[in-house]
Formats: structure tokens, sequence, C-alpha cells
């Protein structure tokens, strides 16, 4: 899973027995060699995805991490683009591996925590990228709404989500394993590491997302392939702020 530039095994149980944001910091040196920063062939689905809905002058990556979300912005937004993350670390290799180019957009990295964003109908776009688990199911809607806040009328929230595993797969029983591993941990150790695999269900996302003030629409990513039923594996949540 992991690259000889990744993290070792001791550096990954020092990260899951500290805080989230503390281990965060601590794997954000090696983070872009781990299997948890979004797959190029994601970024790519979503940036062709979205590409008809421009133009766009703003753009949020909302918890960016090392920047992957920054990159696709900064290839869809004509003004600025701002990343925001409440790990230092994390956004310290975003300015390392994404600097300022000439003729794109300005870029700026922001400290803070996506429940309480300090912005008010800045931008046009806000995409966030596989950072929903950090979050428990009751913060969601305030999630939600800092975004909506964040958002111009008119703005889009947009997220890939990749289609549930079938029951009894050996994804299924791993993501269900790692997630009653994490919660054993949290109630026997403190600080707790907030991220869970199967708290995001599409159901009550898109139920959370309208009683937000969004109207929300699902496209394919067909660049991702189709499940045996012909679904596709992965598809974008496109909410827009009216």
């Amino acid at each position: 899973m992991f690259t000889q530039k990744g993290p070792t095994l001791r550096e990954l149980a020092v990260q899951a027995l500290s805080s989230t944001e503390r281990g965060y910091d601590l794997l954000a040196p090696k983070f872009d060699h781990t299997p948890y920063r979004t797959p190029d062939r994601v970024l790519d689905a979503v940036t062709g995805a979205l590409r008809p809905l421009g133009p766009f002058d703003t753009g949020l990556d909302v918890c960016c991490g090392t920047g992957a979300g920054v990159g696709v912005l900064r290839g869809l937004c004509r003004e600025r683009v701002t990343g925001v993350d409440f790990s230092a670390g994390m956004l310290a290799e975003g300015r390392t591996s994404l600097p300022e180019r000439t003729g794109g957009p300005a870029v700026d990295w922001v400290r803070a925590d996506a429940r309480a964003l300090p912005f008010t109908a800045s931008f046009d776009l806000a995409l966030s990228l596989g950072a929903f688990g950090h979050f428990l199911p009751k913060e969601r809607p305030g999630l939600f709404a800092q975004v909506h806040g964040a958002l111009r009328p008119g703005g889009r929230f947009v997220f890939p989500l990749g289609a549930p595993p079938a029951v009894g797969s050996r994804t299924y029983w791993t993501l269900l394993g790692f997630d009653a591993a994490m919660r054993v941990r949290n109630a026997l150790w403190h600080p707790r590491f907030i991220m869970y695999y199967r708290t995001f269900r599409v159901p009550d996302v898109l139920a959370d997302l309208t009683r937000t003030g969004f109207t929300v629409r699902l496209l394919p990513l067909t660049e991702l392939g189709l499940r045996d039923d012909g679904s596709p594996r992965g598809r974008l949540v496109v909410a827009t702020r009216e």
C-alpha cells in the first residue's frame, strides 16, 4: 500500500494515537506517498465533470490537506483559489508542492476549522476530496451550513462519492473492521482520532444538503468505470446554493 517514501509502521502508529489534527501534522511530509491521497484518476474525472459547469472565478478547497483539490481548482478558476485546513503541517506541504505560478489564479492557504469557516459569500465553487470521514454524522449539517455560507448565490459545492462496496465483499469487511477498530480506539484512548469510512451514507448526506438549502444532483464519473450492474463506480455530488 505504501511506497518506500511513505510512513513507516511506527510512524503510522504514532499518528493513530494522536489527535486528528496532530496526526495529520505528523503525517504531512509523507502524505502524498500514501494511498490516502486522492488518486490522479479521480482528480481527472472530477475536473472533466466540472469543466462544463464553469466558468468559475473563485474556488475553495475544503479540508485541502496537501492541496490535491487546490490543483484541480487552479485549472478551473480564473481569479483566486483558497485551500483551507486545520493542519498546519498539511498546509505547509501544500505551499511547497503547489507554489504560485505565473499566469494562473492567485492561491491562498488558510488555517481554519471547516466547522467555522472564515468566509462569507466569497466563492463560486467549493470542492472537498476524501475528508468527510473526519466528521461525525451529527457535525455534518453544521459543516454543510458553513460551506453554504461561504458560497455566492448560484455557487456550487461538489465532491466525489464512490459506490458502496458489495455486502460481504473483501472491501466491505475491511471498512467495517476499520471503523470498529476506530470506535474501540476512541472509546479507550484520548485524544480521539476521528476517521470513519461508513458514516457518510448517500441518502443521509443528500438529505442534509437539501435541508441546508442546497439543490442537489448527481453526475456520473464515467471515467472511473462501471460496476457489474451497469451503475457508475463514482458520482459527483453537485449541490447548488440557490
